[in-house]
């Protein structure tokens, strides 16, 4: 059996290649193959399919072998529908119940995801994507609702893999992502404790996520 150490930083190996697409949804993984390409062995490999299928980045079928687990339109939909769900009773939640602790984060994050512009052509997309799940996840971690929080995140897990797909599409910078000033309308409307315009905000926000994402599929 590998290492814990191992076998974590093959199973990130991996989900950065599905992410960044060098590992294609719907294409078969074949140990043998990942085996001779990350140079490890076949043991870490497994385990570390077996982690990436916990997290829906690989699905296994019976007596036939592991895939990167496929994306849909359909499923793009079903995950949006479940997050939008999740997340307005969490942002309800948080402005209810969130702290003077919980509006500095608030307030850090967003300073931080403002440092940087994903249209610009020297970005580091990884380190938006980053910052901009840090900082909707510091809104939402006001709410007290771990159980509820841990549902969030598992979801934004696999909405992950639909905006990397459309990221590596966009490579010309004039075509990406532009928040106009949502996420600060956002952050003001959290701060001033107004639930309705910020779910208003939250929902609009994801909704063109999903409206730029769905073509590239």
């Amino acid at each position: 059996m590998s290492s814990p150490t191992q076998t974590n930083k093959i199973m990130e190996v991996i989900r950065q290649d599905i992410l960044l697409g060098k590992l294609t949804p719907g294409q078969k993984l074949v140990v043998a193959d990942l085996k001779e390409h990350y140079q490890v062995g076949a043991s870490p490999i497994r385990e570390a399919l077996v982690q990436l299928s916990w997290k829906k980045y690989v699905k296994f079928a019976p007596q036939k072998g592991c895939w990167v687990a496929p994306v849909s339109v359909e499923e793009l939909t079903d995950l949006f529908n479940a997050h939008q769900l999740i997340s307005h009773e969490l942002l309800r939640k948080a402005i209810v119940q969130g702290d003077e602790a919980w509006e500095l984060n608030i307030l850090t994050s967003y300073h931080k995801l403002s440092r940087l512009n994903p249209t610009s052509d020297d970005v580091d997309l990884s380190e938006w994507e980053q910052r901009h799940g840090d900082f909707h996840i510091a809104i939402l971690s006001g709410s007290n609702s771990p159980v509820l929080l841990d549902l969030y995140l598992d979801i934004y897990e696999q909405l992950k893999r639909y905006r990397h797909i459309w990221l590596s599409k966009l490579r010309d910078s004039d075509s990406r992502y532009n928040d106009d000033g949502e996420h600060e309308a956002l952050m003001k409307a959290v701060l001033d404790r107004d639930i309705e315009l910020a779910q208003t905000i939250l929902n609009n926000h994801s909704k063109n996520a999903v409206s730029s994402v769905s073509p590239y599929l």
